[in-house]
């Protein structure tokens, strides 16, 4: 298992976190990350495991076919993974988006219109007396047909829309680490719902053997009473117990109708029977050999810690794409086409030819203080990113280390639990012995059964805790998305 030694986690930042009040950092001094790594997780220092458990694939780590296959119809038909499949559509299109802004804007306009000025100005003065060819005046109204191709551009001299499309690819990749960090809580979450109806399945068996024998128990007892070695009393408490565990048996098989449907929302389907395996190997089913790696393997594996980091990546470049507003942008601007009064005159070059070019440099004077809160958010969701990240990764190291120690603890106290069944099994046959030779009343008969059953009971819900708990260190190593 994986055992601590005194580690202290964080993230060591080039700049005054832990000062209160502690400003903003400038983009250039962008936070860095350097969480600092336990040697091995192990009670051995190791420098490399090339059998990490999370390398296997869910189909290979999973070893019921009929698991396997409910897995396989949850990851085509779960709602959840398919709302983050569109968020990852979603992010790709915002690629795009930024990827236009670096491209010059392109487009083709037509139009056509009528002027009429007043013959005492300026224009329609110079009109009257202006012939367009000789012996022809200039109409009056004056039409205006215009067919002409524009482009404008934003020169990236400050690397402004570059940077946001870097921002936007790296949230892009953050969403396809989502997507995995779904898929693989997904498998885990359809597992131990699987592992749970299992021991329902096996819990009911036994509360069925149970009743089965309260209830010759039950008919000992009222010969007994026919043979006046026993009392009315001692008839109504078997009674009494066999009826309870009847109300077992029914509040078991609500439990099983529950966890099918569960399994059932998570394949995104309606209520139907979940194929399982037969109940009566629950108990003999051994959890998976888990092999933990190095936690440099669990760094790269684990794909919220990979969106995480993917996230810090892109807070970072937001940073830079805001201080570039401070800056100068260059804008430029050109037309070409043909302009005339008069339909026909459109295709006579030169004279109808238009072209424009035009250079626009403009950088913000008055209004700053909006740029200024655009760039100080900017720095704060830099240091939530960052923040995020630390405490990502330490809940994967903590995660870990939980369900390894679990595991083993777990083994323990199945060994016991095992032995303790045994026991108790062994007591019903020797009590009930007892019971019939009038050496012992039906008091110790009835406790030692409810014992046995308690201790059954509990046996399979350590079983699940164990399925359960390789289950888990499989997600929390970051396998089953691959």
């Amino acid at each position: 298992m994986y055992k601590f030694k005194t580690y202290q986690y964080g993230i060591v930042l080039g700049l005054c976190l832990t000062v209160a009040g502690c400003k903003a950092p400038a983009p250039e001094a962008a936070p860095t990350t350097s969480t600092p790594v336990p040697e091995s997780f192990g009670q051995t220092v190791q420098t490399q495991d090339p059998n990490n458990t999370s390398a296997l694939q869910w189909k290979d780590y999973f070893k019921d076919q009929n698991l396997v296959d409910l897995i396989d119809v949850a990851l085509k038909n779960n709602q959840e993974l398919n709302i983050t499949l569109q968020e990852i559509e979603i992010a790709k299109n915002d690629i795009r988006v930024k990827k236009g802004l670096l491209l010059p804007t392109v487009g083709v306009r037509a139009g056509a219109g009528i002027e009429k000025v007043g013959r005492y100005t300026s224009q329609g003065a110079g009109d009257a007396t202006t012939e367009i060819k000789p012996g022809i005046e200039t109409p009056d109204p004056l039409g205006d047909f215009t067919i002409s191709a524009y482009a404008n551009w934003e020169v990236d001299i400050w690397k402004k829309l570059r940077n946001s499309k870097k921002a936007a690819l790296n949230r892009y990749l953050a969403t396809v680490e989502g997507k995995n960090f779904v898929i693989t809580n997904l498998i885990a979450e359809v597992a131990d719902s699987y592992y749970e109806l299992l021991a329902l399945d096996t819990q009911l068996d036994i509360i069925n053997q149970t009743i089965k024998l309260q209830s010759n128990a039950l008919e000992i007892v009222k010969i007994q009473k026919q043979a006046a070695r026993a009392t009315e009393l001692g008839v109504k408490k078997f009674e009494a117990e066999v009826l309870t565990s009847k109300s077992m048996e029914f509040d078991i098989r609500q439990q099983i109708k529950e966890a099918e449907n569960k399994i059932n929302f998570l394949l995104g389907r309606y209520p139907q029977e979940i194929k399982r395996t037969d109940s009566t190997n629950f108990l003999s089913l051994l959890p998976a050999a888990v092999s933990s790696g190095i936690p440099s393997q669990l760094l790269a594996n684990r794909p919220d810690v990979k969106q995480a980091e993917l996230e810090l990546v892109a807070a970072k470049l937001d940073v830079k794409v805001a201080r570039a507003e401070f800056y100068p942008s260059l804008d430029i601007s050109a037309a070409i086409g043909v302009n005339a009064f008069k339909p026909a005159y459109l295709f006579t070059f030169p004279e109808s030819l238009l072209y424009s070019l035009a250079g626009d440099l403009a950088a913000p004077l008055i209004n700053r203080n909006a740029i200024k809160a655009e760039f100080a958010s900017a720095n704060a969701r830099q240091l939530q990113a960052l923040y995020n990240y630390d405490r990502t990764v330490l809940n994967a190291y903590l995660e870990v280390s939980n369900q390894l120690s679990k595991i083993e603890n777990l083994q323990k106290g199945y060994d016991l639990k095992s032995q303790q069944v045994d026991a108790l099994n062994t007591s019903i046959d020797v009590s009930n012995d007892l019971f019939k030779s009038a050496r012992v009343d039906y008091f110790e008969v009835l406790m030692t059964q409810r014992d046995a059953l308690e201790a059954k009971l509990e046996l399979v819900d350590t079983k699940k805790e164990q399925l359960n708990a390789a289950v888990h260190v499989y997600r929390d190593l970051g396998g089953g998305w691959k």
